[in-house]
Order: C-alpha cells, then sequence, then structure tokens
C-alpha cells in the first residue's frame, strides 16, 4: 500500500504512554499475532461526527477548585491506547511518501495502517470508538491534533495552551480549563510550527516569539522555549465561522439599535474612524462590522500584523507585515506598509491595529484625502486613545511639538468607538466619542452615545442601556447632510435620548 514502508515489519509491541515515536523500520504483521493484554476501554460518547459536548459536574461532585470541561469525553486509558497505536504507526508508514499525498488520500492511508495495528493488537473497542480513535490520530498526523475539536466549536472565543498537559478555553466570557493535552511538548512545538508555517513564519529556540493565522483568520500568538518555561504556549483567538455583522451586535446587547444606525452613518459617510478598547473587547469584531458599510466600489487597502479581517468588498487589497529572517534583513514593519499603500491611490485605509509610529503615516492619510480610513488600538476610554495616538508618534522619534501633534489628532480623527468587555464577560459598545478640535493644549472631546450601567440582575450579569447624551446636532453633522443621511441621524439621536 502507498504510503508504508517497503521493509516487513512485525506486530509493533505496545509502547508505554510516554514514549517517544520512533522513526525505524520494522516488519510486515505475522499472519497469526500474538494477543495482546487488552487496552482498557476508552471512554464513550468520543464520535468526532457529533459536536464535542461540554459536560458538567454536579455540585455535589465539584471540588473546591473547578474541574476540567470535558471535551469529547476522552480518560486517562483512551490517551494510553492512542499513544501506543500512534507509536505503532510512525514505526510502520514512510512518512516521506505520505507527505506526496494529498491530505485526503493520506487520512485513508492512515486509516487503513491504523485499522490493521487495532486488529493486530486486539484492542476490544466499539466501532463508535474505534472512529473517534482514528480521526484523533489522522488529526494528529495531519491536522491540529488535540485543537482540532476545539477549533470545531464555534462557541470558544479563545484556545490557550499552557504546555502540553494543560489547556484552557474562554466561553461566554469566562476562562475554563479543559481534559485536552497533548503526548509531550515535543508534538505541542510540533502543531505550533505546521500553524506558523503555513503563513511562512517559523518559531523555535533562535526565533521563540511568533505571530501568525489560521486559513480562518484566527489570531496565533507562539511563544517557545526556552522563553516559555514549562512547553510553548500557543494563544488562538478564535473567529466565528459565520461573521458577525452589526444586527447580531445588537441582539447579543452590545449596541442599541438606534446606536447600531449612528455607527452606520458614520461608516457610510466616510468619517474618520479610531476603534479603542482592551484585550478581549470585541475591536477587530467591530471594526469588521464597521467595514460592511463601505460601498462596493471603493478601493479599500487592509494593513495588519496578522491579516484576520475579512471585507466582504470586491474591491480590497490585503497588506501583512513581515517578520525579519534569520540574518535579521527582509522585515517589513506596519509603518512601511501604511507608507507604501499612500502610493496604491486608496480611497480608504484600514489598519488591523496601531502599535507604534505608523499611527503619524495613518493620520497623514486621514488628512490627506483618504476619508473613511479606520484603525483600532489599545486604550480603556476614549480621551486615553487620543493619549495613546500621541505617545505612538512621540515615540517614533518625531521632533514635534506636543500642540502640532495634537493639532494633527484633531484634524485627522473623527470620532472614537470603545469597546469595553465588563466583568460578567459581556462586550459593550460604551462610548461613540467625537473630537472637536483644541483649547489651549486640550484636545474638546464630547459623547454621543454612553452605555448606563444600572447593576446586576438575579443571574449575575450587568444590566444598562445605551442612551444619547442629548446632542442634536454632531460635529459631522454637515458630513451626513452631504451624503443624504441627515434626517435619518437625527431620528436616531432623538430616539436614543428618550
Amino acid at each position: 500500500m502507498f504510503g508504508r514502508r517497503t521493509a516487513p515489519i512485525e506486530a509493533p509491541s505496545a509502547a508505554p504512554a510516554d514514549a517517544k515515536p520512533r522513526r525505524t523500520a520494522a516488519a510486515a504483521p505475522k499472519a497469526a499475532p500474538k494477543p495482546a493484554p487488552k487496552a482498557a476501554k476508552p471512554a464513550k460518547k468520543a464520535v468526532p461526527a457529533a459536536p464535542p459536548r461540554v459536560a458538567k459536574t454536579s455540585s455535589s461532585e465539584q471540588a473546591p477548585t473547578s474541574q476540567p470541561v470535558e471535551i469529547g469525553g476522552r480518560s486517562d486509558e483512551y490517551f494510553q491506547t492512542k499513544t501506543t497505536i500512534f507509536n505503532a504507526l510512525i514505526d510502520t508508514i514512510d512518512l516521506s511518501q505520505l507527505a506526496q499525498l494529498d491530505t485526503e488520500s493520506a487520512a485513508e492511508e492512515i486509516r487503513d495502517i491504523v485499522n490493521e495495528i487495532i486488529s493486530i493488537k486486539n484492542v476490544q473497542m466499539s466501532i463508535a470508538e474505534q472512529e473517534a480513535l482514528l480521526q484523533d490520530i489522522c488529526n494528529d498526523v495531519l491536522g491540529y491534533g488535540p485543537l482540532e475539536p476545539l477549533l470545531a466549536r464555534d462557541d470558544i472565543a479563545d484556545i490557550m495552551v499552557n504546555g502540553s498537559s494543560r489547556v484552557f478555553i474562554e466561553v461566554g466570557g469566562k476562562i475554563q480549563l479543559t481534559n485536552v493535552r497533548f503526548r509531550d511538548n515535543s508534538q505541542l512545538m510540533n502543531i505550533c510550527q505546521r500553524i506558523v508555517s503555513q503563513v511562512g513564519r517559523r518559531v523555535d529556540e533562535a526565533s521563540p516569539i511568533c505571530d501568525a493565522r489560521l486559513p480562518d483568520g484566527s489570531r496565533v500568538n507562539v511563544i517557545a522555549p526556552p522563553l516559555a518555561i514549562d512547553g510553548a504556549a500557543l494563544t488562538i483567538r478564535k473567529f466565528k465561522k459565520d461573521k458577525l455583522r452589526m444586527d447580531d451586535l445588537i441582539n447579543f446587547g452590545s449596541i442599541s439599535p438606534e446606536g447600531a444606525k449612528v455607527l452606520e452613518i458614520v461608516g457610510c459617510c466616510r468619517i474618520n474612524t479610531l476603534i479603542s478598547g482592551g484585550t478581549g473587547s470585541g475591536k477587530t469584531t467591530l471594526l469588521n462590522c464597521m467595514t460592511g458599510y463601505i460601498e462596493h466600489d471603493e478601493r479599500v487597502i487592509t494593513c495588519e500584523d496578522a491579516a484576520e479581517l475579512q471585507l466582504q468588498q470586491p474591491h480590497v487589497v490585503r497588506l501583512e507585515t513581515r517578520p525579519p529572517n534569520l540574518e535579521g534583513q527582509g522585515e517589513v514593519t506596519m509603518r512601511d506598509l501604511v507608507k507604501n499603500c499612500l502610493r496604491m491611490r486608496p480611497e480608504r485605509i484600514i489598519v488591523g491595529e496601531v502599535r507604534g509610529p505608523e499611527a503619524f503615516d495613518l493620520l497623514q492619510a486621514m488628512n490627506t484625502g483618504h476619508d473613511g480610513s479606520m484603525g483600532t488600538l489599545h486604550a480603556n476610554s476614549p480621551r486615553e486613545a487620543l493619549q495613546r495616538v500621541e505617545s505612538m508618534i512621540t515615540m517614533g522619534g518625531y521632533n514635534l511639538p506636543s500642540k502640532t501633534i495634537r493639532e494633527m489628532i484633531v484634524g485627522s480623527i473623527d470620532v472614537i468607538i470603545q469597546a469595553a468587555r465588563l466583568r460578567d464577560g459581556s462586550r459593550r459598545i460604551t462610548h461613540v466619542t467625537e473630537v472637536l478640535g483644541t483649547e489651549g493644549d486640550t484636545i474638546i472631546t464630547q459623547d454621543l452615545f454612553i452605555y448606563d450601567m444600572d447593576g446586576e440582575d438575579a443571574e449575575g450579569n450587568i444590566a444598562g442601556r445605551h442612551r444619547s447624551t442629548g446632542i442634536a446636532r454632531p460635529a459631522f453633522w454637515d458630513r451626513a447632510r452631504y451624503y443624504g443621511r441627515e434626517a435619518e441621524l437625527a431620528e436616531a439621536l432623538d430616539a436614543a435620548a428618550e
């Protein structure tokens, strides 16, 4: 069978759970194999075709500390059986020939050989349990291993791997420990390298920190030994398979219908927008929703460290930074991308995240005819967002007076949208703030929408409402009138003030 080593092989002996895969040649299975000791049955409910379920422990079974969340019902005996069969597979299969096959053919080849090994070792398991084992081993060889069932679940927002034996997930804004684990740190490192190599990057001892992305746009960060002491630390910020739209944010309570109408007018009328918020507050999701209001005949250029924005417009150019190579050469920074896209005849420039001196180039782009440009940055309030932009420009080595920088900020940024993650795990748009001008050395802003918290309900969820501050005519009123949207803007502001 193609993909199998050509030399005859003997029945692989059972390997201990912690044994590492060996690449030595073996012989073909004998006709009458020795009966191996019966392996313990893996836990049931391991059928991969069904969506993984989270098994909740009853209150009487819960220890003082939270119990790991079960993913797929895997037990210790299952992992021992899987390790034994996986090691036998590595001894049997020819990886160099397997690499020449496409994914579907390689998976069929692996399944055939694993079925033979299960028969030789006389492992007793049901058809459903055997199918689960086959799927897991295919994931280990061809996919992302134990991460596959987590990546398949759309309700998980973050996957956090702290070494080979501790994997956490975030569901509904709460972090939970799972029973998912890797065979050893070597398998975890191999999967990290498999992920980052897909986007032309690398992670090893010489380059232990890496940002990458999955094919669906999910953000990936890896920090490897020797910087990570207990094994590689892998963090994945997942994107939902169904991209969220502004209507979904309304249904979640992240913004009111009136506030969403104001944001729609901001997006349609090409008003320069900055989205600020803390880590995990939903800045990128909100930016994706805002770009949904860009007209289809506009040329949009996106600049990102790891390309995760997914615009639906037909005329989009996506740019991504590049880290230096082994010799420290060839790096392309965010500032290089922003400067270059000014020569690409953009109508809007979207910067995934403003972190450094590229803030200066983005402000220049906003102030020189590229209206409707957008970007995100980390800040806890609209006022702090403006201070961060100023400090990033200063750190870039520009010898400009503070007053000049602030005047540039005021002339470029029209609206700041503040996103926040509240203590109950929910995400809310807490401020829609206009940048008006300067008085002396102070930048003047005014809030159009704010989120008022009214305490908690019986389930511990934060209650509140979005309301207008009573501003009847915002500073971008003339811009809205230019696009014929002033009546809708006035109606939304009036309705939210009631």
